[in-house]
This record gives structure tokens, C-alpha cells and sequence, in this order.
């Protein structure tokens, strides 16, 4: 799409006679996302890990797999993003970074637990959540945990958004379209 519209751009300056592009066709090859299943979340909850770097990963990915917040989102939390709703509970109100899209997201006891077990983190570190390390540091964790755990999926810390839409959401029975609201989706297309 960039390319196209750099070309065009080019044709209407005339800086070129013909878009040398023309003929290209692109080939998407559909991957398998990857997500975690209602056992294999129990397993992940369960497993008792001593590396810290390993346990603070499991937790952060935990609690993007009960929220479904994406790395950056959740880099970016801090106290000020934690809010007590109209009916008592406590919310995560934020905005994507990704599409500035403002998501509301209930916080599960499970995401609470995780935030508790963090708590005197934010203290140390200008008010940030959690310890949440470099993406390629996350995922490399991912890797050696599910290895561990006998689950043999190609997970990434972007699959914990996959496992709270299917298997934390809809699995439960939430509709499609909140689902699509809790994600920041701003399509309902890219939900489904």
C-alpha cells in the first residue's frame, strides 16, 4: 500500500512515465495465531518458576492474557490508569497506543492478584505497573517457560491477547462486539 501510493505520488509529479510496480501482486501467507487454552492457561498459572526473570515474564504475560493488553500497553500502565468504576470495581481506563483508541477493561481477580503481587513496584520505577522487559527478552522467556510446561505452541507476547479474546471472553460467552471494545479493536473485522 505505501509503495503504491509513493509510486502514484511519483506518476502525478511526474517523476516517473509508468509505475515499474504495476504488475507486482502481493502473496499473504496466512500464519496460525497462536493462543492458550483453558488448560494451558491453568498450567501457566500453576507453574512454580525460581529464575526471576523468567517468573516476572510469566506474570506480565498472565495479566496481558486477563486483560488483553498488548507489550506496549502495558509498558505504559501506571497507577493513574487504575480506576474504581460506577459499580465498585476497579477498571483499567487507557488509550491504545497503537490507534489512540480509549479502552475501559474490568480488571479479573486473577490481573489483580498479579497487580498486588507487583505492587511496591511502582514505588522504584515512576510509577510503572509492572517489570515488563524488552519485547525480544519477553519472548525469549515465552519460549524457554512453554518448553518447560511440555506446551508446545510458537507463543509470543502478543498471544496473550489472542488468549483473552478466545479463550478468557468468548469461551465464557461474551459477545463478539465487547470483545472487539476491550481489545481497542476500532473494527469489528479485525476482532473476527
Amino acid at each position: 500500500e505505501r509503495l503504491r501510493k509513493l509510486m502514484n505520488f511519483a506518476m502525478d509529479l511526474e517523476w516517473l512515465d509508468k509505475n515499474p510496480f504495476s504488475r507486482y501482486k502481493l502473496k499473504f501467507n496466512k500464519h496460525k495465531k497462536e493462543f492458550l487454552s483453558k488448560e494451558e492457561l491453568e498450567l501457566f498459572k500453576k507453574a512454580i518458576i525460581h529464575n526471576e526473570g523468567q517468573q516476572n515474564v510469566m506474570d506480565v504475560f498472565l495479566f496481558a492474557c486477563y486483560t488483553g493488553l498488548s507489550y506496549t500497553d502495558v509498558r505504559n500502565l501506571k497507577e493513574g490508569n487504575i480506576t474504581r468504576g460506577i459499580d465498585g470495581n476497579y477498571w483499567i481506563f487507557t488509550q491504545r497506543e497503537k490507534n489512540e483508541q480509549p479502552v475501559k477493561i474490568p480488571i479479573l481477580d486473577e490481573a489483580w492478584a498479579i497487580l498486588k503481587k507487583h505492587g511496591s513496584y511502582s514505588e522504584k520505577n515512576n510509577g510503572q505497573l509492572l517489570p515488563v522487559y524488552s519485547n525480544q527478552k519477553v519472548n525469549v522467556y515465552l519460549k524457554e517457560i512453554t518448553s518447560d510446561l511440555k506446551i508446545h505452541k510458537n507463543l509470543t507476547f502478543h498471544s496473550a491477547r489472542h488468549t483473552f479474546a478466545t479463550t478468557v471472553m468468548l469461551s465464557n460467552g461474551v459477545p463478539i462486539e465487547t470483545v472487539s471494545k476491550l481489545l481497542g479493536h476500532t473494527k469489528i473485522s479485525t476482532t473476527q
